[in-house]
């Protein structure tokens, strides 16, 4: 008899399956605006309130120890409460943080309520990606988890135009209101998508679990399924309790070490970049307005990125895609790094926003594969909460590196910097990832 997993695993896409991937797609976009309009914000803010460098990177690194915290604790919440709950009052928490940084009236009060912020969005990203791995057959996983992820770089993009066209205007409060209103409305959205049926048979809700697996088959013209439920295989999962200690057990120790590379060097990387390059640009001399609107045009970079990710991961596989895009990615910062003309600056950093976002989607696809259903939302969320210790950490490096070698030289040393993370990253995907493309999510961590 076919078990719940080998039944989605059949499953072409379903109308089911693409409403979830959009309903928590949404929640995603609106946690990339809030993300990408903080680095307008510190540029602003920094005049307004007359912050140091220092000042501002604790700025930058307090919603990412909020998403650290957030990661670890939401994903084994996941394993024990389910992953519907845990994307649906994770983005209640980061919405209402975002409305109320709006209102903050002092450089401390920001500084909780973007810890608070993070916290939400740090616990969501894992849980929503998992949801939607356990949802999406074999065949279409890892390009599913791309799709989903694609929808940070609309997110991105909105807030490069919040931050052009609003900020200047308005001010830098504007920019958490836009982001935070519609979080709660995308927060509303999600009550309606179910539960995951994985996750619904590794907890003995074998019918649950079934109820939904039938509507997706229907949908599908799928006829054959199974109706006696009690012949499922269940293999005993969900008497299983995984704790943080096993992660680091024989079984799982390679790739937990992988993933936590991966995680803290993309992040660490990527939030190096990001949350400066406004900042940066002024200190190389553009106008505050002119470095939001360069940000803009590099920013549009990473939808292809996106796509031609989600191509490549189901035909070349996981670690191929991993290696060829975090080694684009050390490469384009190095040329970033070095560009002597606003020519240059686009071309490279367009080119340094496709290959990272890029390899973020290819992130999000292959960080759920590794560990089996009992264990994913544990494992995943563990990986993400180091690597928010290395966007906690970048944010503090970079203006280090920056004030040490002055404004110019500076700028070179903090991407020659940012280079040789990405490129560490690459090296050790290439030697010790595994593959997962064509296996089942059961078959991959069995």
């Amino acid at each position: 008899m076919l078990n719940i997993a080998h039944r989605i695993d059949r499953l072409p896409s379903t109308p089911m399956l693409r409403k979830i991937i959009f309903v928590v797609g949404i929640g995603w976009l609106f946690d990339a605006m809030d993300q990408g309009m903080v680095s307008g914000v510190m540029a602003a803010i920094g005049t307004d309130w007359g912050l140091t460098t220092a000042q501002l990177g604790f700025l930058g690194s307090s919603g990412m120890l909020g998403m650290a915290l957030g990661a670890a604790v939401s994903g084994m919440a996941a394993d024990r409460f389910g992953r519907k709950n845990i994307i649906m009052y994770t983005l209640l928490i980061f919405g209402f943080g975002s409305i109320l940084s709006g209102f903050a009236m002092n450089y401390t009060m920001l500084l909780v309520l973007r810890f608070i912020t993070g916290f939400g969005l740090g616990g969501e990203l894992p849980a929503a990606s998992t949801l939607v791995s356990e949802f999406s057959p074999t065949k279409i996983r890892g390009r599913n988890v791309i799709i989903l992820e694609s929808f940070w770089a609309w997110g991105w993009i909105l807030a490069a135009l919040v931050a052009y066209m609003l900020i200047p205007v308005y001010g830098w409060r504007i920019a958490f209101f836009v982001g935070g209103v519609p979080a709660l409305f995308a927060a509303y959205l999600r009550r309606g998508v179910p539960e995951s049926p994985r996750y619904l048979e590794a907890s003995g809700k074998v019918e649950e679990a079934d109820k939904l697996v039938k509507i997706m088959e229907k949908q599908a013209g799928i006829t054959d399924n199974v109706d006696n439920i009690s012949q499922y295989e269940n293999n005993g999962e969900s008497k299983i309790k995984v704790t943080f200690k096993d992660l680091w057990s024989k079984k799982y120790i390679r790739s937990t070490v992988v993933l936590w590379v991966i995680w803290f060097g993309i992040n660490f990387g990527y939030y190096g970049f990001v949350l400066w390059t406004p900042t940066l640009l002024v200190g190389k001399g553009f106008a505050l307005v002119k470095s939001f609107e360069f940000t803009l045009i590099m920013c549009l970079a990473q939808l292809p990125g996106y796509f031609s990710a989600a191509y490549l991961v189901e035909r070349i596989g996981r670690k191929k895609v991993l290696s060829i895009y975090f080694t684009g990615t050390a490469l384009a910062a190095w040329m970033f790094g070095h560009a002597g003309s606003v020519t240059e600056i686009l071309i490279y950093g367009s080119l340094l926003y496709f290959f990272s976002l890029g390899a973020w989607g290819c992130v999000y696809a292959y960080t759920p594969e590794i560990y089996p259903t009992v264990a994913r939302g544990t494992g995943v969320g563990w990986a993400a909460a180091f690597g928010r210790v290395g966007a906690f950490t970048a944010p503090l490096v970079v203006p280090v590196i920056y004030t040490a070698f002055g404004e110019q030289n500076g700028y070179t040393y903090v991407f020659v910097a940012l280079t040789a993370v990405f490129a560490c990253v690459a090296l050790v995907v290439a030697l010790f990832g595994k593959e997962t493309m064509g296996k089942s999510l059961e078959e991959i961590s069995s």
